[in-house]
């Protein structure tokens, strides 16, 4: 920002944003080495997280979260990585008795305020594992787009059963509708809306993986 090298189009860290960085070349020797110094530094982080995500990816493999993760896996936002955090840190998922109380484990609920007869809203409470809080707000945000099956969630649902299937199409159907209802012109910005996305996709998870 400093040097004029601003960003203006689109999303960041996108293919064509990755090319744009690598692309800039700077006159002064000293600012030239500094930003290959930047470049290397990134690299070198992002091939110890790959190294670290290849080792977690073989337990979802495995007994016994490899059950667990197949299912979650055929839901919409929700890769491997992302449903072995969920199958690592529920473990039990029976243990809740309705999915208002899971939703209560992950602390995406609002917290209230009462004062006599009145009662308020205010922020989610945040309690529970905050992993479980995470994994399921950074899924939904895959719910501001239509519905649709695409090349990798066709291929995670391979081999799902018909009714995992239907339930993660029933999901899309209503998350999506939730997402565009709270958000656009005049209404609730994206962060609070994906909040009450997540917190119905943790319902819709738990009914998945309390099903027969």
């Amino acid at each position: 920002m400093r040097y004029g090298r601003i960003w203006r189009q689109g999303v960041k860290w996108t293919a064509v944003h990755r090319e744009w960085v690598n692309g800039q070349r700077f006159e002064e020797p000293a600012l030239s080495s500094t930003y290959q110094h930047y470049l290397a530094a990134l690299q070198a982080r992002e091939a110890e997280l790959a190294a670290v995500e290849r080792v977690l990816l073989l337990w979802a493999e495995r007994e016994p979260l490899s059950a667990a993760v197949h299912r979650l896996i055929a839901y919409r936002g929700i890769a491997e990585l992302t449903a072995l955090t969920l199958a690592g840190e529920v473990v039990g998922w029976r243990r809740f008795p309705c999915a208002r109380a899971f939703m209560g484990f992950t602390g995406l609920t609002p917290s209230e305020y009462s004062s006599g007869e009145r009662s308020r809203r205010g922020h989610i409470t945040k309690a529970g594992p905050t992993d479980v809080r995470t994994a399921l707000t950074e899924a939904a945000w895959a719910y501001q787009f239509r519905p649709a099956v695409g090349a990798p969630l066709r291929r995670r649902q391979a081999g799902a059963s018909p009714a995992t299937v239907a339930r993660s199409w029933s999901a899309q159907q209503r998350l999506c509708a939730k997402f565009r209802q709270m958000t656009g012109p005049g209404k609730r910005p994206g962060p609070i809306a994906v909040t009450a996305v997540a917190r119905e996709l943790a319902g819709f998870v738990w009914a998945e993986m309390t099903s027969e």
